[in-house]
């Protein structure tokens, strides 16, 4: 999107980064209302507003307007908060209601993957009502290895094919990517059904909100779940901008498209892996997700150390250094770590987060997330490179740490819940006496 907007536009880097940073300030905003709504009048049609409001993000594009570009930002900040939950809140419900009614509404199940792109491509991927809990977790992963993973490298191989290739415009791949949207929209209306959060009537937005806010504050495990979340997607995020300063601190001349499609890769293959773990009964997902994180804290260190090793040649140009290539293998660790992460999130959020308020709820934890990339980007030169990889360590340290006293009420919840399951069966064959 920024070379988008400097191919295509005659503005400075500090107005592109302003629309970058309203795209993330939109969600944080608006995230929350359209989470409420989503709840309230059914994640269905959330999904289909998520395809409207990306289509005319994208046909904004095609304005030199500032106005215009800030207009479509906004509107892609909302799109994204409607992405990262209605789709997923649908999925829990649609599967939840499986097991609850297998007589009733024996329609296909199409899980919504991250992406509508992969969706209307997979639709292969069915599943009848009443299928095991299981197959949740590994729906989960499957949608990370493909979506995020295969469908992002395929994405960027036909954008460069429409814009290198074919010599189209900077914007052809917005309108394909339009195109796509509008595709998955069909598929949404033609075979999806509705489910609702808590579709009340006598519960307003400003209710909703209280609801969502009240199940946080009255359960740590909720509560714990967001910081774990939001610690951990800042500094991916904050990765996202920093990694190609960091392999190119000189003005090197690197591969992006081949260091992106080998960090897609890296994710394809942590989901893999993920996959195999959320198959298993053990170890459980609060307790890998521990050493995910560290492993994840140790990858975002490696920029600090090498810049201690490695001294700076004053020469620009060249190829990727020595450290870079030290660096570049900590940042596929840390995206192989990525990869693991959104399969086990989300698992852990549908199991944690209450139904009726899931959207809500999703888009709170995001409210810190978006807060935290906007001070990011509006302060991008106000820090060393180093300090800010240091600062995405501490985070994912602190996360680990929050991710154990999870696993420890968690652990604790189904102790006391097994104790109390075999209590009631011994008491009902005990004999009685008479």
């Amino acid at each position: 999107m920024f070379t988008t907007f400097t191919a295509s536009t005659d503005y400075s880097k500090g107005d592109i980064g302003q629309l970058f940073i309203a795209g993330f300030a939109s969600s944080m905003f608006f995230g929350t209302i359209v989470g409420s709504l989503a709840d309230k009048r059914g994640r269905r049609r959330a999904c289909v507003t998520y395809c409207m409001t990306y289509i005319l993000s994208c046909i904004t594009k095609h304005s030199p307007q500032y106005k215009v570009l800030m207009l479509g930002r906004i509107l892609g900040g909302i799109a994204t908060s409607l992405l990262f939950s209605a789709f997923e809140s649908w999925l829990v419900a649609e599967h939840n209601k499986g097991l609850k009614n297998t007589d009733q509404d024996k329609g296909v199940l199409m899980f919504p993957c991250i992406s509508i792109l992969f969706h209307s491509c997979c639709p292969f991927f069915n599943f009848q009502r009443g299928f095991d809990q299981q197959w949740l977790s590994i729906t989960f992963s499957k949608a990370v290895f493909l979506g995020n993973g295969l469908v992002a490298i395929i994405s960027g191989l036909f954008a460069n094919l429409l814009v290198d290739t074919l010599g189209l415009s900077p914007v052809a791949p917005f309108d394909a990517a339009a195109c796509f949207l509008a595709i998955g929209m069909a598929i949404i209306l033609s075979s999806w059904t509705e489910n609702f959060g808590d579709s009340s009537d006598n519960k307003n937005l400003l209710a909703q909100f209280r609801s969502a806010a009240v199940a946080i504050a009255s359960d740590e495990k909720v509560a714990l779940l967001g910081a774990i979340q939001s610690l951990f997607e800042g500094s991916m995020y904050t990765f996202v901008f920093l990694w190609t300063p960091a392999l190119s601190p000189n003005d090197e001349e690197i591969p992006h498209g081949f260091i992106f499609a080998t960090f897609m890769l890296a994710s394809m293959l942590g989901s893999s892996f993920a996959a195999r773990l959320l198959a298993r009964s053990s170890p459980r997902v609060e307790s890998y997700m521990q050493i995910v994180f560290v492993v994840s804290a140790a990858s975002l260190l490696l920029p600090i150390l090498t810049n201690f090793l490695d001294i700076p040649s004053g020469i620009k140009g060249g190829g990727i250094s020595f450290s870079g290539c030290i660096q570049l293998l900590g940042f596929c660790t840390f995206e192989a770590c990525v990869g693991i992460f959104w399969p086990s999130i989300m698992k852990m959020r549908s199991q944690y987060i209450p139904e009726e308020a899931r959207s809500t709820i999703m888009n709170f934890f995001r409210i810190p997330l978006n807060m935290f990339v906007c001070i990011v980007l509006y302060n991008v030169d106000a820090f060393p490179i180093t300090i800010m990889f240091g600062m995405c360590s501490i985070f994912l340290i602190m996360a680990s740490v929050l991710q154990r006293r999870l696993m420890v009420i968690a652990e604790g919840q189904k102790s006391r819940s097994e104790d109390w399951t075999a209590m009631k069966r011994d008491t009902e064959t005990e004999p009685l006496n008479i």
